[in-house]
């Protein structure tokens, strides 16, 4: 913000709306841009929504994208633009898919499949809601967390929070021996402002926020912390499923937990939820782990 202030709220929400809006370059191909303050390298749910805006924008609006599956191959850096080539794999009767590129310096640094469908009528059934979480306003905000662990806030005390984080229990982020092992990280979210009602940009802000705290649930399996003391990380594959229509502007339960670890890398698994327990969507990565200074 102008005076110095840290952007949150609708204020924040509008930079990220900002940075989803991506500029057509042609038919295929558009530029996005990342946000002026931000980590040494851009956010992955970033480029994953804004590879997912690109792949959308060229997909007839009566489908929704139902999946999406990408690859993190180098790491991206925010001062440059980003390009996103789109590619049409096919266009169905019920289904389309586009494979879409983000390229810095001619070079990928992230590539995306998406599949959407029209409509359709089916089967229907989903996993149960966790019962024994507490609600949204019952849970910690950031800003009470934050407050514990002044020496561990970084960057994150300098960027826009576009998004209401509350972990349910303790994050990734609090002192080595503060985290005692849980095999579940849970955490309420939601975009802390407005959205437009496009479909596309729910969908959007939506695998924005899943990249979040999803890696963080295979340091929670064990007790451990992110930085010193603790381990370093980066996304190398990330895959979201979109089960049922949903609102990223209206609080869901982020379910996540680790099956396994091993060889440096970590697996993670997510599944959220609406305050009245439909599931909207599910997630899975792999992240590269070490140890700092290793």
């Amino acid at each position: 913000m102008s005076d110095g202030r840290v952007a949150v709220g609708q204020a924040a929400v509008d930079q990220l709306l900002e940075v989803l809006d991506l500029d057509p370059t042609g038919e295929m191909t558009f530029r996005g841009m990342s946000p002026p303050v931000g980590p040494q390298r851009v956010y992955g749910g970033q480029v994953a929504g804004q590879a997912l805006v690109a792949a959308g924008r060229t997909v007839d609006p009566e489908r929704f994208v139902h999946s999406l599956h990408g690859y993190f191959v180098r790491p991206g850096d925010p001062v440059e633009p980003i390009e996103y080539q789109v590619e049409n794999i096919r266009d169905g009767r019920s289904f389309s898919v586009r494979r879409s590129v983000a390229l810095q310096h001619d070079k990928p640094i992230f590539f995306m499949s998406a599949s959407f469908q029209r409509a359709e009528e089916g089967l229907d059934h989903q996993a149960t809601s966790p019962l024994d979480v507490p609600p949204p306003q019952d849970v910690p905000t950031m800003t009470d967390r934050l407050s514990r662990y002044p020496e561990r806030l970084g960057i994150w005390g300098q960027i826009p929070r576009p998004i209401d984080v509350r972990y349910v229990g303790e994050p990734g982020w609090v002192r080595p021996g503060d985290r005692p092992a849980d095999p579940h990280q849970r955490v309420w979210m939601r975009i802390d402002g407005k959205l437009p009602d496009d479909p596309l940009l729910h969908a959007c802000a939506l695998t924005y926020a899943s990249d979040l705290t999803l890696l963080d649930s295979v340091l929670s399996a064990h007790g451990e912390v992110w930085g010193p003391g603790g381990l370093v990380g980066a996304s190398l594959d990330h895959a979201l499923w979109f089960h049922r229509p949903f609102r990223a502007d209206e609080w869901f339960l982020y379910d996540c937990l680790s099956p396994s670890a091993s060889g440096a890398r970590g697996l993670a698994t997510g599944r959220m939820f609406t305050t009245d327990g439909r599931q909207i969507a599910s997630a899975v990565q792999e992240g590269l782990l070490r140890r700092v200074g290793a």
